[in-house]
């Protein structure tokens, strides 16, 4: 097994090596990308949200097929601001990331902290596979069929069962913020009744459905050569860049042959506000594991530029699902009395434009947009200025649903 991953962490670096044979450093980026640095063996709360003063609990919670996720409740500790009486809060990460993203910043930067200090109770999310959540009651990480899933079990499963477990210990509707893949399982949840009846309102960064025009160079060359079938054909059903072998491939990349920042932005777009001297601390942390068949999934939805379920081929659809090809998700089953607020970047090449506005023609709803031209798809996540530029507005927009005044 170690020499099969070792064959495909290799054919990712090779090609981006062909893709990128060099690159200028930043100047205040150190080049030393501590990949392989994992957090010390303890709780996200102690690990990372507990340096500042702020209250941190961690829960587990069990979905309908048997994983168990974690997820960390955070209360603001400075004692200046309103006893939380806003509705809970739930934040759900984007692909290869997991709940410490809201919280990789300082208290002034990260979503995390902020929406804690103006009183809302805040849960993040970690999915199934990601360092903080806590495995399945049966099924080992080293089994495949552990990672037999997509986003679309994150919708259905994962993000059912956060919400039934905050929504009980609250005993309130939720408000669900998702970045990138959190959009995803967002949308796709939000067509089934009985977990949409759950959420109080959405903002949702860098919203994705259809992917139809990304323009990512790395990401589209990926798709080019079928790179996500290649990981199933060699028999790769974990995606972890922080296991040794990931690890020793990314830094020795990111030290000799290209410019991580690089990286970066052929994945995302040029991210106009991040605080790139922060990015040993950021990989100390990211990039969580993932699934090869969510990979596939995901470049399925590229290539065939729908927003359906996932394609196992026509006899295995048949079975599965009595038609030659998967269905697509209905957009126009989301409520229109839901209310959505979406901000998006013009230099986001995964999060498109183009792609938006499909989604938006087919909800029945009119979501309140905030639109930021300078910013790319990591921006929205960790802008040095995203508290003013995008936080605000959705604060404003939660405020406005809760009936609290935005005042401090």
């Amino acid at each position: 097994m170690k020499s099969l991953e070792a064959m495909a962490v290799a054919t990712v670096a090779f090609f981006l090596c062909l893709l990128f044979p060099g690159g200028n450093s930043i100047d205040n980026y150190t080049g030393d990308s501590k990949v392989g640095l994992r957090p010390a063996v303890k709780g996200l709360c102690a690990a990372l949200i507990e340096r500042y003063t702020y209250t941190c609990s961690e829960h587990k919670v069990q979905t309908e097929d048997g994983y168990i996720l974690g997820l960390h409740r955070v209360s603001s500790g400075a004692g200046i601001l309103r006893e939380q009486m806003s509705p809970p809060v739930l934040l759900l990460h984007g692909l290869f990331m997991s709940g410490d993203a809201w919280f990789l910043d300082s208290m002034n930067q990260s979503l995390g902290y902020i929406l804690a200090d103006h009183g809302f109770d805040v849960w993040a999310g970690s999915v199934r596979g990601t360092r903080w959540s806590h495995g399945h009651i049966t099924l080992s990480e080293k089994d495949k069929e552990f990672w037999d899933w997509s986003w679309e079990e994150l919708a259905h499963y994962d993000l059912a069962a956060m919400l039934h477990y905050v929504n009980s210990v609250s005993n309130s509707k939720v408000f669900v913020v998702g970045h990138s893949q959190g959009t995803i399982m967002s949308l796709a949840a939000f067509t089934e009744p009985d977990i949409v009846k759950m959420v109080e309102g959405a903002a949702l960064l860098c919203p994705i459905t259809y992917l139809e025009h990304v323009s990512a160079p790395l990401v589209l060359r990926m798709v080019s050569i079928h790179l996500d079938q290649v990981f199933l054909a060699l028999g790769i059903h974990q995606l972890d860049f922080k296991s040794d072998i990931g690890a020793q491939v990314l830094d020795s990349m990111c030290e000799g042959h290209l410019d991580c920042i690089d990286m970066l932005t052929s994945i995302t777009g040029t991210n106009c506000c991040m605080n790139i001297s922060q990015i040993d601390f950021y990989l100390g942390y990211e990039p969580h594991p993932s699934s090869s068949k969510n990979l596939n999934h995901l470049f399925q939805m590229i290539r065939k530029g729908t927003f359906a379920k996932y394609d196992y081929g026509i006899l295995k659809n048949m079975k599965r699902y009595g038609q030659f090809k998967p269905p697509t998700f209905d957009l126009s089953r989301v409520p229109e009395s839901l209310p959505l607020w979406m901000g998006y970047g013009g230099n986001d090449t995964l999060a498109d434009v183009t792609d938006l506005q499909h989604t938006l023609e087919e909800l029945k709803s009119k979501p309140e947009l905030l639109y930021l031209e300078n910013y790319g798809h990591v921006d929205f996540l960790l802008s040095t200025s995203a508290n003013r530029d995008v936080y605000d507005s959705m604060i404003s927009f939660f405020r406005s649903l809760s009936g609290k005044s935005s005042s401090s």
